[in-house]
């Protein structure tokens, strides 16, 4: 994987930079459909080495704790002098004398709000987003202090575990983001379609899905999907994400809005033992 020098200009797009002391780690954003979107210039996606900005010899990027405790925490210098360089090359809002544009800075971590399907989309409205990866402890919190003053700051988090730095959520994060930019997907429905995008199923998982042939090892194909009837096919869908919901995440399930709900679906539910809101589902 080549990562562009600092200040190389590329096709506009969506400019992604990502900052981390393992560069190497994002490969992976060279193969698939967001290396495609990159030789396209749908996405301008830069890498930089944090170290590039340390002033010793052994390019140390963090120091102890304060207050004590296990682990380092990333130096507030390193980091403060890197986005500073990022942000002195990004393209200016308007002609000559214009502000500079800023990035939207996201800093994955377990303390952050959840990344969802929703803030991939809101993510993906943005011209230009700043990815920075901590290691050990985390980042000195006096970075996200001073450049949220200045700028959106977004600390997200992928899931409820600890991994051992950010870069492999800036690379799920990428990629959720990545192929809800326009001509990413090659079917433009299939964003429309996912589990959690926003809209009438937004609380349901999506439901199974099957391709020829039509039998396999004995396994049939359901038959409503060689039907041609449209309306059963939708039907049958639904109904598949509500008892995947109910049975995968019921939390989701339970936050579904009854007004949503058609006398059929209630039905469901009903034969399911499963309740949504406070009304009773019989009525």
């Amino acid at each position: 994987m080549t990562a562009r020098p600092h200040g190389e200009r590329t096709s506009p797009g969506m400019r992604l930079d990502i900052v981390s002391i393992f560069p190497e780690y994002f490969a992976p954003l060279d193969v698939s459909l967001i290396g495609k979107a990159r030789e396209r210039g749908t996405l301008d996606v830069r890498i930089h080495q944090l170290r590039d900005w340390t002033h010793d010899v052994h390019k140390t990027v963090d120091d102890t704790p304060y207050g004590g405790g296990p682990g380092m925490v990333m130096k507030p210098e390193v980091w403060g002098e890197a986005i500073d360089a990022i942000i002195a090359e990004g393209p200016a809002v308007g002609g000559v004398g214009a502000p500079a544009a800023t990035p939207r800075i996201i800093v994955p971590t377990p303390s952050g709000r959840p990344f969802t399907q929703e803030i991939a989309q809101e993510l993906a409205a943005e011209p230009w987003l700043l990815f920075a990866c901590g290691r050990y402890e985390g980042i000195d919190s006096r970075v996200m202090r001073e450049y949220g003053a200045r700028m959106r700051v977004d600390e997200l988090s992928i899931g409820d575990y600890v991994l051992a730095g950010g870069e492999v959520a800036v690379l799920v994060m990428v990629e959720a983001i990545g192929r809800l930019l326009p001509g990413v997907l090659g079917n433009v429905h299939s964003a429309v379609d996912d589990s959690f995008a926003p809209g009438a199923m937004r609380n349901l998982l999506e439901g199974p899905v099957y391709t020829k042939p039509p039998v396999w090892r004995g396994h049939e194909v359901p038959e409503v999907l060689l039907s041609g009837h449209h309306g059963k096919i939708a039907r049958w869908r639904r109904d598949e994400a509500l008892r995947r919901t109910v049975a995968n995440r019921p939390e989701l399930a339970a936050a579904i809005d009854p007004e949503t709900l058609d006398k059929h679906d209630r039905k469901l539910l009903d034969e399911l033992a499963f309740r949504v809101g406070p009304e009773d589902m019989a009525n």
